[in-house]
């Protein structure tokens, strides 16, 4: 769902996204064996209505995971944000309340606990979106720091804390919450914030652009300041995982002046950001989560091969491609987030698929982790 394209140029922008009007034709793969996608268990949809699109999406558990994105996307008129929610057996939207304008489209999902769910976006009334549900009912918030035409992109939250990113004109903006109290942080220079993680030992990360390259900002001792990055011209950051204080993962991409998008990978160590090697060549990567062991999962598309659902996981030393099997009609599947469950070992992925005629279609893939690689 920046990186100098057209944030509104129709009712969808999301994290990265770039839309169908901007997409080369969706193109047939080379036949893969059914074998291919065996780690892949079937694809589902949380049944959006028409023109549907996930945008992001947490796990609790096996029987509590939320996702969020918007409806409508062709229609900047008409076009909904959507909350939905897995109980173990069946998706079911869930509406926000005390709103009469609402959103017109949601980017970005976090849970503190069961009970405490925050999800971001836009409204229709021009403020920047943001809502919170018990973990049963959503009710939107209103704080009184944000302006019209802020813009909010990401959200991370932890038992008592949570921070917003995004932008204010041309700036870097965080919104943070610590217990009852609001804090607005806007960062020197232009740029842009996607992503942002937190650690329930008060670290943070964010990560956007300036236009020209990557930008990460850090939260230590309760104020967030931009670091130091590696070089990379063209160059910007989608979203960030956080596995722990001395290991975190930051996915986006670099342009190039044919047009395609090379994947970009940052590693964090504690100390400085490191490039990792990304297989591919005009691969859009989006989202990113981990196992807390060092462990990543990266989601995305290889527009390449647009038929095929597409991840790419890291061990901390090689990022390997996961595929799933393609379709005999022209798409394109776009996996916009990634989230992983512990306790069922299932990496859960939310997007779209585009057909030949421009239409959306919600996806939700779920991979199991013994599934096949390729170098």
């Amino acid at each position: 769902m920046t990186r100098r394209l057209p944030r509104r140029a129709l009712a969808l922008c999301a994290g990265g996204l770039l839309l169908t009007a901007f997409l080369p034709p969706a193109a047939h793969a080379d036949p893969r064996p059914v074998s291919a996608a065996e780690a892949w268990q079937a694809p589902t949809s949380a049944r959006l209505s028409t023109d549907g699109s996930l945008s992001d999406v947490v796990g609790v558990s096996a029987s509590d995971i939320w996702a969020v994105g918007q409806e409508s996307v062709w229609d900047i008129w008409q076009s909904r944000g959507a909350i939905t929610h897995w109980n173990g057996s069946a998706w079911a939207e869930v509406g926000i309340r005390n709103d009469p304008t609402g959103a017109g489209l949601l980017r970005s999902v976090a849970a503190a606990s069961p009970t405490q769910v925050w999800a971001v976006g836009e409204g229709h009334d021009g403020l920047p979106y943001l809502a919170v549900g018990s973990g049963s009912t959503f009710d939107r918030v209103v704080v009184d720091k944000l302006h019209v035409g802020d813009w909010l992109a990401g959200v991370a939250a932890v038992p008592g804390r949570m921070a917003a990113v995004g932008r204010r004109g041309e700036q870097p903006l965080i919104l943070t919450q610590n217990g009852a109290k609001w804090k607005l942080t806007q960062l020197k220079g232009k740029g842009t914030l996607y992503g942002v993680a937190l650690s329930g030992k008060g670290d943070g990360l964010a990560v956007g652009d300036t236009g020209t390259g990557p930008l990460v900002a850090r939260l230590s001792g309760n104020r967030w300041k931009q670091i130091s990055v590696p070089a990379v011209p063209g160059g910007y950051l989608r979203d960030v995982y956080f596995d722990s204080p001395k290991r975190a993962l930051a996915v986006g991409g670099v342009y190039q002046s044919s047009g395609e998008v090379n994947p970009l990978i940052l590693s964090w160590n504690g100390k400085r950001w490191s490039r990792v090697k990304a297989p591919g060549d005009d691969v859009r990567l989006y989202g990113v989560t981990g196992d807390r062991k060092g462990r990543f999962w990266i989601s995305g598309v290889d527009m390449e091969r647009p038929g095929e659902a597409f991840l790419l996981t890291y061990d901390g030393h090689a990022v390997k491609a996961v595929r799933g099997a393609d379709s005999a009609a022209p798409r394109t599947i776009r996996l916009q987030s990634v989230t992983y469950l512990a306790s069922t070992g299932t990496v859960w992925t939310v997007g779209h698929v585009v057909d030949a005629s421009g239409r959306y279609t919600d996806v939700v893939e779920r991979f199991g982790a013994a599934g096949r690689t390729e170098p």
